[in-house]
């Protein structure tokens, strides 16, 4: 029986699996409880860091973090997004009732696009909508580079009073969509189902999907860049729809996007945590670790002694108790917590759930959830 314990507290998700990615304020408790396992040799703790920077970095630290994006779209959402007062006072919401370890700045993946010369918006009950879908060289020739500091400077503003507010007692966490993700929407027109438009340009005009990602990766590295200088201290990178592609697709049209990004920031910012999520990626870990990137978020499809051993012991991972398991009985939770801690290991490890909180889970489980955890430390 696991005994000991420190509560973290998190955002959560309420969304089906694979959604489009915004932070969004639905705050509720996480927890974040390991086990003794295999992985790399902790060092010593830096105590002016957030406990979240520290288990990334593979120092020794007295539990894993926790915390959880939140993701769902609503009415006026750009409006609230793009407002600094507002976007402060959401981001800092849960902070302030629960103190997680990570406060997550409240945006979306797609808020680049206007800046970048491609209109869109999130209309409520049918996600995403770009108004003019991108198909051919002529459209992404209009595709603008992304200037951050012109095009969302509230971005910076709310990043900079963020990590003024927090004070370093949790990690401030921005977030960027991937290449082949942002393609995604502004191929497709917005969600979809078979990512036949996108897969049709790839296969039949891989040179014009190419010069779009080229741009995307140029704009999401200095977006990340402008992100750090603004006080984040780890950025998100969501590339959602990347396993649509098969093995040898991804290799092409996204892994070298993807690396080029993280070995572009990592040259003017090298301590900056990076973390990679794309959803449904257990045919892909090896791949994805190619990236660079130093986390690694798996969702519950993936085994978490698979993924650390696949992934290796210098890479930090992230997740992953299945949603759905908050359906059934407070012995199942207790059980898939605690083997979720015994195979991530010790250190390097971020609890949280494999993806968002279900429409309908019963309040008792999630309470139950928080209690289990109480009772796990190192």
């Amino acid at each position: 029986m696991l005994s000991g314990s420190i509560v973290s507290t998190s955002f959560t998700s309420i969304l089906p699996r694979k959604n489009h990615h915004s932070s969004l304020l639905f705050p509720s408790k996480s927890i974040s409880c390991s086990l003794p396992g295999a992985v790399a040799e902790p060092k010593s703790t830096n105590a002016t860091e957030p406990l979240l920077l520290n288990a990334v970095r593979g120092l020794d630290v007295e539990r894993p973090p926790s915390y959880q994006v939140i993701c769902e779209k609503y009415p006026s959402f750009r409006e609230r997004s793009e407002n600094v007062d507002l976007v402060v006072e959401i981001s800092l919401q849960p902070w302030k009732v629960f103190k997680p370890d990570g406060v997550i700045l409240f945006s979306d993946i797609l808020t680049p696009l206007s800046g970048m010369n491609i209109p869109f918006d999130i209309v409520k009950g049918k996600g995403p909508v770009i108004f003019d879908p991108v198909h051919s060289a002529s459209q992404v020739d209009e595709v603008r580079e992304f200037i951050p500091e012109d095009s969302v400077p509230y971005v910076g503003e709310a990043l900079t009073i963020l990590r003024k507010e927090v004070d370093n007692k949790a990690a401030v966490l921005g977030f960027v969509g991937a290449p082949f993700t942002l393609a995604s929407y502004v191929v497709e027109g917005g969600s979809s189902k078979h990512f036949s438009k996108i897969k049709r340009l790839a296969f039949s005009e891989p040179k014009i999907l190419h010069s779009l990602l080229h741009k995307f990766t140029t704009s999401m590295a200095r977006y990340i860049q402008y992100q750090a200088d603004n006080g984040a201290q780890a950025v998100q990178i969501f590339d959602s729809w990347a396993t649509e592609l098969s093995p040898v697709d991804f290799e092409q049209f996204s892994l070298p996007y993807l690396k080029q990004i993280i070995d572009t920031v990592k040259k003017s910012h090298p301590e900056l945590p990076l973390i990679l999520y794309a959803s449904g990626s257990g045919g892909l870990l090896e791949r994805i670790a190619l990236t660079g990137v130093d986390v690694v978020s798996l969702d519950w499809t993936v085994d978490m002694a698979d993924g650390r051993r696949r992934l290796g012991p210098n890479v930090a991972i992230q997740g992953n108790v299945d949603p759905g398991v908050l359906f059934g009985s407070k012995e199942l939770i207790t059980d898939r917590i605690n083997d979720t801690v015994r195979k991530a290991g010790r250190g390097k490890h971020i609890l949280n759930l494999g993806h968002g909180i279900v429409v309908g889970t019963p309040e008792e489980n999630v309470a139950h959830f928080f209690e289990v955890a109480k009772g796990i430390k190192y």
